[in-house]
């Protein structure tokens, strides 16, 4: 979330800037600033009763000693009077306190200077295209097509076993699944990110942090029973690896890469559009997740994309690269690119990737901090992007690599595939 020491002292900047995402903070900026004072006005109020409290307790020995026994008795009628003042001074306070932090929650971060304008998917700025689109043969089929006729994904047992949108991965396609895996869990390495394999469920304390609650809390899967929630995506966990943190500077940036199933209700999705891969609520994905310093956070974005670039490229796909407009991004996100590829037998543009740089809005609820060469104690940005999701990468390989002889596999994974057909 904004830090409160933000929005008041630049407060029309924030609303200013805020208006690209679209989103009005006039009301909502002024009740805060408004919370704020009561809060203060509530601690000055409770740390004076406390500062008279301590006087008159110190007191009350001296006045006996020098047998003033009525004025140590009034001074301890006041003492007991205080006290009952200062908890409902301190009830007060929490009140306000949990009031202001409601509040914080429901603004969203600030874009970057550099997120263009604009409401709409249609308004993203097209940053990058690479690759080349196939030449299809006549009858070239869909994925889902494809998976019936080489018996390589069951949608309807996945129906049968849990419900629409937790398919079943089999033979090839099983292997084709973990080969992508090893694949890009390889790469992250050879590039100088840390393995995690983390918990597959997390509290409501981590879901807070990285903002997934409260505004994200229908699209989560929550085991009441336990008070946990499913993964909507690994940079909850791993980016709560630093919650309540206080780094060291020489230790920034650090860079993890972590493989996990990921579970998202995606409730009221249907249509052509969601047939198959193309939507689901389990799949696999590798993560990236960066911590850095603020003033070298916009290059490791930099470093992020290029790298996430790299791997459709070796997947001889086609790509495009796209910079998020302010109505399009996330509530979290300063600055996000957007990663597609072109499915040629569904004619039409697939996100596999997501990479963003959330500045120090996660941070600040994190409290994941570092201490720098003054020994002054600062919070780190945090960036993360998806290298890659999983089911538009399948979906893309076997409809781009489709022949009348079979699918043919990139030569990039087939040393881990171990077969460069399916057929």
């Amino acid at each position: 979330m904004l830090t409160l020491k933000i929005i008041t002292e630049d407060t029309q900047d924030v609303i200013n800037r805020l208006a690209k995402k679209h989103f009005d903070a006039r009301t909502i900026i002024n009740e805060i600033i408004e919370t704020d004072k009561r809060r203060k006005n509530t601690q000055q109020s409770l740390d004076k009763n406390l500062s008279e409290v301590n006087q008159l307790s110190k007191s009350i020995g001296q006045l006996m000693k020098e047998g003033r026994k009525e004025a140590a008795e009034s001074a301890r009628q006041r003492v007991a009077a205080m006290k009952e003042t200062n908890k409902q001074l301190e009830t007060s306070m929490k009140e306000t306190e949990n009031k202001l932090t409601e509040l914080l929650c429901q603004i969203p971060n600030l874009p970057s200077d550099n997120v263009p304008e604009g409401k709409h998917a249609e308004d993203n700025v097209i940053e990058k295209t690479g690759g080349t689109v196939p030449v299809l043969h006549s009858g070239a089929l869909p994925h889902w097509e494809l998976a019936q006729k080489y018996d390589l994904i069951d949608f309807e047992l996945g129906v049968k076993i849990a419900g629409a949108g937790f398919p079943v991965y089999k033979q090839k396609g099983a292997q084709l699944q973990r080969a992508l895996i090893n694949f890009f869990m390889d790469k992250a390495r050879d590039a100088g990110y840390i393995e995690i394999q983390p918990p597959y469920v997390v509290n409501a304390d981590s879901a807070y942090g990285t903002g997934q609650l409260p505004d994200k809390e229908g699209q989560m899967y929550h085991c009441p029973g336990d008070d946990l929630y499913l993964i909507p995506t690994a940079e909850v966990p791993v980016t709560n690896i630093y919650r309540d943190i206080i780094l060291d500077e020489k230790d920034l940036p650090i860079k993890n890469a972590a493989y996990s199933a990921c579970f998202r209700r995606e409730a009221g999705s249907y249509g052509k559009g969601v047939r198959g891969l193309n939507r689901l609520h389990q799949f696999d994905k590798v993560e990236i997740v960066r911590i850095d310093k603020p003033e070298h956070s916009y290059e490791s974005l930099k470093e992020m994309v290029d790298y996430v670039q790299s791997l459709v490229e070796q997947l001889e796909l086609p790509w495009r690269i796209l910079r998020l407009c302010g109505g399009d991004m996330s509530f979290t996100s300063a600055l996000t690119f957007d990663f597609e590829v072109f499915s040629v037998a569904q004619e039409r543009w697939l996100e596999v990737s997501s990479v963003s740089n959330f500045e120090s809005y996660q941070a600040n609820r994190l409290k994941c901090r570092y201490r720098d060469e003054n020994k002054k104690i600062q919070l780190c940005h945090t960036l993360n992007g998806s290298a890659l999701a999983l089911p538009r990468i399948v979906a893309s390989l076997l409809e781009n690599n489709q022949t009348q002889e079979g699918i043919r596999i990139p030569k990039a994974l087939q040393p881990y595939t171990n077969f460069d057909w399916i057929k």
